[in-house]
C-alpha cells in the first residue's frame, strides 16, 4: 500500500494558499472561545469580553509559541531569518503559546477589572479542547510523531483507520501517532474538567492550575515517544531521573523515541512538564493555606470596574424615582386644590 500524504494546502485563492494547519488552528481557537462564552454566561460575563480576549490572545500565543521554538532552534534560522515567520510549515511550541497567552490575559483582565484566577478557570476547558483539535494540524503536516512502530501495531493493536495509519508512514517507516495520543488525553481531561468545575470544593484558580497538572502529565509521557523533541545537554543525573520517571511506559511496551546524543540528552518539554506540575501543586497548597483562594469556582464573578457603574445607575434610578414621587405629590396637591 502506498503512503498517503495529505496535501497541506486546503485550497487556493489566486496566489494565496490556505493551509490546513491554519484552518485547524482557527477551528481550535473558535471551539475554545465557544466553551468560554457558554460558561461565562453563568457568571454574567458578556460574550464580547471573550471575543476580545481571543482577538488579543491568539496573536500573543502564536508569537510566544514561535519565539519559544525558534529560540531553541536558532541554528536552523540564523542564516534564514525569513523562515522564522513561516509558521504554516510547523514549528510552534505549546508551552511558548501558553506563556504568550497568559501574559496577554493578565494585562487584559487587569484592564477589564476582573480577577485573573476567576477568568482563567473559565478558560481552562477551552485550552484543552483547543489543543485537542490543534494537534490534528501536526497530523496534516506529518510532524510531532513518535518513534518507529510496526504497521500491525497501528492497524491491529490500536485499530486506527487507514487515513491515520497511512499518514504515519513517514518515508517508508511507520511511527507512533503522538498527536493522536495527546489529542485523546486532552479530550479525557476536558470531560473531567466539566465534572470538576461543578464541585463545591473547587476554589478560585484551581481548575486552571489543574489544567497544567493534567496536560503536563500527559505531555511528559507522550513527549518521550517523539523523535523531534527540543532538547539540551544537561547533567547525567537529571537525564537519568527523567528516564526513570518515564520507565512505566517501557513496562507497558513502549520505547522511547530516538534522541541524538549530540543534540541533547534532556527533552525540554519533559523538564518543563515536571516543573509545571510541581509549581501548580505548590500554588494550590499555598493559596489554600494563605486564604488567597477563599473564593469558590461557583461564586459570583464581579469586575472591580462594574460596581461604580452600577452605583451610578442605581443613583440615577433613585433620583428618577424621587422625581416621579415629587411629581405625583404635586399633581395630587393641584387636584385637591381644584376640589376645594
Amino acid at each position: 500500500m502506498g503512503t498517503l500524504l495529505l496535501d497541506p494546502i486546503a485550497f487556493s485563492i489566486g496566489s494565496l494558499n490556505v493551509h490546513w494547519y491554519g484552518l485547524i488552528l482557527g477551528t481550535a481557537a473558535i471551539a475554545g472561545l465557544l466553551l468560554a462564552m457558554q460558561e461565562g454566561k453563568r457568571f454574567g460575563i458578556p460574550s464580547d469580553f471573550f471575543m476580545d480576549l481571543l482577538l488579543l490572545g491568539v496573536p500573543s500565543a502564536i508569537i510566544g509559541a514561535r519565539i519559544y521554538y525558534v529560540a531553541f532552534q536558532w541554528d536552523d534560522y540564523k542564516d534564514n531569518f525569513w523562515d522564522v515567520f513561516k509558521i504554516w510549515q510547523g514549528g510552534i511550541a505549546i508551552y511558548g503559546a501558553l506563556i504568550g497567552a497568559i501574559i496577554c490575559a493578565f494585562f487584559y483582565f487587569r484592564h477589564k477589572g476582573y480577577n485573573f484566577w476567576r477568568i482563567v478557570d473559565i478558560c481552562a476547558p477551552g485550552l484543552l479542547i483547543g489543543q485537542a483539535i490543534g494537534r490534528w494540524g501536526n497530523f496534516v503536516n506529518q510532524e510531532a510523531y513518535g518513534g518507529p512502530v510496526e504497521e500491525s501495531f497501528l492497524r491491529n493493536t490500536l485499530h486506527l483507520p487507514d487515513f491515520i495509519v497511512n499518514q504515519m508512514n513517514v518515508q517508508g517507516t511507520y511511527h507512533h501517532p503522538a498527536f493522536l495520543y495527546e489529542s485523546i488525553w486532552n479530550i479525557v481531561g476536558l470531560l473531567l474538567f466539566f465534572i470538576l468545575r461543578r464541585q463545591r470544593f473547587m476554589r478560585a484558580g484551581e481548575l486552571f492550575l489543574s489544567y497544567f497538572i493534567w496536560y503536563s502529565i500527559g505531555r511528559f509521557f507522550i513527549e518521550g515517544l517523539r523523535t523531534d523533541s527540543l532538547a539540551f545537554q544537561g547533567p547525567e543525573w537529571l537525564a537519568s531521573l527523567i528516564h526513570g520517571m518515564w520507565s512505566p511506559m517501557t513496562a507497558m511496551g513502549f520505547e522511547e523515541g530516538y534522541l541524538d546524543p549530540a543534540y541533547g540528552n534532556i527533552r525540554i518539554s519533559q523538564l518543563l512538564a515536571i516543573a509545571f506540575v510541581l509549581i501548580a501543586i505548590v500554588l494550590i497548597v499555598v493559596r489554600r493555606v494563605t486564604g488567597a483562594s477563599k473564593e469558590r469556582y461557583s461564586d459570583p464573578i464581579v469586575s472591580t470596574k462594574t460596581p461604580a457603574v452600577k452605583a451610578d445607575d442605581e443613583l440615577t434610578s433613585m433620583d428618577k424615582e424621587k422625581d416621579n414621587k415629587d411629581a405625583s405629590h404635586s399633581n395630587k396637591g393641584s387636584s385637591d386644590q381644584k376640589k376645594e
